[in-house]
C-alpha cells in the first residue's frame, strides 16, 4: 500500500487506528499511526473480482425490418373473466421509436394486454399492428419452462432464423456465456442464468418492437445496465412491464398505467413525471 492510497482505507479501519491513541488528520495519517495501520490492513481479506462479474456486457438489439409509423393501435379494447373486468374501452396509440411502460399494481391487467397484442388470449374490440411490425416477446417466467435437457447453445439455435443462426455464438457471447460455458445443460443455471438465456433467445429473434414482460427478474448489475443501454440505444419500439422504478426512469417515454377498477391512463413522459401526475390527479 501507497500512502496515496488512502482513500481507498476504510473509514473504520482509519478510525480504528486513530482510537488507539495514534495521530491521524483530514490530509493523511501521522507517522506514529502508519506502522499500526499496515499491520490493521494486513488482515484484510483481498477480493478478487469473479472474471464474469468483471466482463462487461454490450447488449445489441438489431432490427429486423423498419416498421411504418404506426406500431399499434387499439380501439376500445376490453378484457374480462366472467364478472371480473380487467380493463374496459382501451384506446392506445403507439408510435415508431417509443419506449412505453406498462405499469401498475401485481393483477391489474398489465401482462394481460401484452399477451392480448401478441395474439395469446381473446378479448373485445379492436387492435391492429402496423406496417412490417414484427414482435420479440419476452414472457413473464418462460424461463422456467425452458427445456432442461438442451444445453444453452442448443437452446438459443433453436430459437434462431436460418438467416441468424451462425451469429448464436456470438450472441451467447454478448450475454456472459463463452467457451464451454455454452455447453451447460439448462437445468444448472440460476435464476438470473435463466434470465440472461431468454434475453439472449428474445434478441434472436429480431423484432423491431421488444414486448418485455419483467425482463429485470433476477438479473445481476451488470446485466441489468446492459440491458438499460441497448434498450436506450434500439431503433425500434420498446413495450416494457417491470416495477423497477430506475429502470423504467431511465429508458421510457411514455407510461401506460393501470390504476385499478379498470381504469388504465396514458402518460407521456418518464415513469417519475407520471408519479407527479398521478399525486395531483388522484391526491395519491
Amino acid at each position: 500500500y501507497k500512502r496515496q492510497d488512502l482513500n481507498m482505507v476504510p473509514e473504520n479501519v482509519i478510525e480504528l487506528v486513530s482510537d488507539q491513541g495514534h495521530m491521524a488528520s483530514e490530509q493523511g495519517i501521522g507517522n506514529l499511526a502508519w506502522p499500526a495501520l499496515m499491520r490493521k490492513l494486513d488482515k484484510i481479506d483481498r477480493i478478487e473480482l469473479d472474471q464474469e462479474e468483471s466482463q462487461t456486457m454490450r447488449l445489441n438489439f438489431p432490427l429486423s425490418k423498419q416498421p411504418g409509423k404506426v406500431i399499434l393501435e387499439t380501439d376500445k379494447v376490453s378484457k374480462h373473466y366472467g364478472d371480473n373486468i380487467v380493463f374496459n374501452d382501451v384506446d392506445l396509440l403507439i408510435e415508431r421509436g417509443s419506449k412505453i411502460a406498462f405499469v401498475g399494481q401485481n393483477g391489474q391487467g398489465k401482462s394481460t394486454l401484452a399477451k392480448l397484442i401478441v395474439g395469446e388470449i381473446k378479448f373485445e374490440g379492436n387492435l391492429n399492428l402496423g406496417h412490417n411490425v414484427e414482435i420479440g416477446y419476452f414472457a413473464q417466467n418462460q424461463s422456467e419452462y425452458l427445456d432442461g435437457k438442451l444445453t444453452i447453445l442448443e437452446t438459443v439455435q433453436q430459437a434462431a432464423t436460418e438467416k441468424n443462426r451462425s451469429s448464436v455464438r456470438d450472441v451467447l457471447g454478448a450475454f456472459l456465456f463463452r467457451g464451454d460455458d455454452v455447453d451447460k445443460k439448462v437445468s444448472v443455471l440460476s435464476g438470473g442464468e435463466r434470465n440472461r438465456l431468454h434475453l439472449a433467445m428474445t434478441l434472436k429473434e429480431e423484432g423491431n418492437v421488444l414486448l418485455l414482460d419483467e425482463p429485470t427478474n433476477d438479473l445481476d448489475v451488470n446485466t441489468l445496465r446492459a440491458l438499460e443501454e441497448g434498450l436506450e440505444n434500439f431503433a425500434g419500439c420498446a413495450v416494457v412491464i417491470s416495477h423497477d422504478r430506475w429502470f423504467l426512469d431511465r429508458i421510457c417515454t411514455h407510461i401506460l398505467a393501470f390504476e385499478g377498477n379498470s381504469e388504465v391512463y396514458f402518460y407521456e413522459g418518464s415513469f417519475s413525471e407520471y408519479e407527479e401526475n398521478k399525486r395531483k390527479r388522484l391526491g395519491s
